[in-house]
């Protein structure tokens, strides 16, 4: 048995024992990679190029992509290395920080979404007042609120996590380092500080669905009062990929940490986690690109030919 003081590697969770399988996994999590890397990559320089989208939706839309580049070069490549070098090894110190980082990007981009869902509302419920309540310095600081709150998030139960015994031995049921796996190691017998920082975290993420809930309730409303179809349709247009992200978003992570132990195993765990942290970064610009004409307009000029003109 070891304690925390004594383990300097964790063993994440081996795939496939053959060397051509690892293979196929290295490749497929390298196309995922290069496919977010590409997707993100391309909203990011859009928007940063084309001054017709400095407004505040592609404001956040830029952070989004950021942060999902962030999230999955945490997590993905560092597997892809240890399929190549057919090792499941993991440093303490670089469990520390893919923690870290992983909960920190993960945190700031729900509350991300939080803020883009205010956005949307404003947008269609109060259009009027859109530039007076969404300014650039209230953007500003509304995009700082959100990463710094991944930041406390991420110190918070980083600090409470690794400051706890670990005598179960160092292996990881999971491709990367992830809260509820390392707590499996612990043998602390006081759940004290654990229940406290479990009950922070669940508050902050129950008032952010309530105000994504609450956001989306009264867009729906102002939208079926709009009396003409071309209207409704262009609202709903706007509201769609944020809302299809949000579901993804939400529904992965939710059934991944609130799952029933009953149903739980290692496979469906390994789908699970994938769902929630390597699915989100690769699918989100499609759901952008193909769905925002401004955006595609814009890679158009960007790079020719990107999207077949309608």
């Amino acid at each position: 048995m070891a304690n925390s003081s004594s383990i300097t590697h964790f063993l994440l969770l081996p795939f496939p024992g053959t060397r051509q399988l690892q293979l196929l996994h290295f490749f497929l999590f390298l196309a995922i990679y290069l496919a977010a890397l590409l997707g993100n990559g391309l909203i990011i320089t859009t928007i940063a190029w084309d001054h017709h989208l400095h407004t505040p939706m592609y404001f956040f839309l830029l952070n989004l992509s950021l942060l999902d580049l962030g999230s999955i070069t945490t997590t993905v490549p560092k597997s892809m290395d240890n399929s190549l070098k057919d090792t499941r090894a993991i440093s303490f110190a670089g469990c520390v920080l893919q923690l870290f980082f992983l909960v920190f990007l993960i945190g700031a981009e729900y509350f991300l979404l939080t803020t883009m869902s205010y956005d949307r509302y404003v947008a269609i419920c109060r259009p009027l007042h859109y530039e007076t309540l969404l300014g650039s310095r209230v953007c500003l600081h509304l995009a700082a609120a959100a990463w710094a709150s991944g930041v406390f998030n991420a110190l918070l139960y980083t600090a409470n996590t690794f400051s706890l015994p670990l005598c179960r031995g160092n292996y990881l049921h999971q491709f990367f380092c992830e809260v509820p796996q390392i707590l499996k190691l612990s043998c602390s017998t006081s759940y004290l500080r654990e229940v406290w920082v479990i009950v922070i975290g669940v508050s902050l993420a129950f008032v952010c669905f309530v105000l994504i809930v609450v956001s989306y309730v009264q867009i729906f409303r102002a939208v079926l009062r709009i009396p003409s179809q071309q209207g409704r349709h262009k609202a709903f247009a706007t509201c769609l990929p944020h809302l299809a992200v949000v579901s993804l978003f939400l529904s992965s992570g939710f059934f991944a940490y609130l799952k029933p132990s009953s149903i739980s195993s290692p496979s469906l765990d390994l789908v699970v986690s994938v769902l929630y942290s390597v699915v989100p970064p690769a699918v989100n610009p499609l759901i952008y690109g193909l769905r925002n004409q401004e955006l595609k307009a814009a890679l158009n000029q960007l790079i020719p030919g990107c999207f077949q003109k309608q």
